[in-house]
């Protein structure tokens, strides 16, 4: 039987970001897989960290940065970015401009598991 999740949990996280989580841990019970709206002001960012989970996002508005050992990707409104469990990354948005994004996370997404740099 399909089951309604009628309205998302809202999970506090560092720097002023907004996680809605519609399906994971928090919200439904779910381990396997997290699946969160995120908003993001403008001038966001958050500590590095290196994930115990594959993370897909996907930009709805505006542009988020993902740094990562190697480099710097820009993902617009409209792409997609893949990180990897084990991959140090750092997500932020621009000074201008905030993001509005879709993560999903494989497993689903725990503040533990995200093994956040201390600041």
């Amino acid at each position: 039987m399909p089951e309604l999740i009628k309205a998302p949990t809202q999970i506090p996280v560092p720097g002023g970001k907004i996680i809605d989580e519609y399906v994971g841990r928090v919200n439904s019970g779910e381990s396997a897989v997290s699946v969160a709206k995120m908003i993001a002001p403008g001038g966001w960012t958050e500590p590095f960290q290196t994930p115990a989970f594959d993370e897909f996002t996907i930009v709805l508005r505006g542009t988020v940065r993902v740094e990562y050992d190697g480099g710097v990707v820009d993902v617009s409104a409209g792409q997609a970015v893949v990180t990897r469990a084990g991959e140090r990354i750092r997500y932020s948005t621009s000074d201008g401009e905030g993001a509005e994004y879709v993560a999903i996370c494989l497993p689903a997404f725990a503040p533990d598991l995200a093994n956040r740099d201390p600041d």
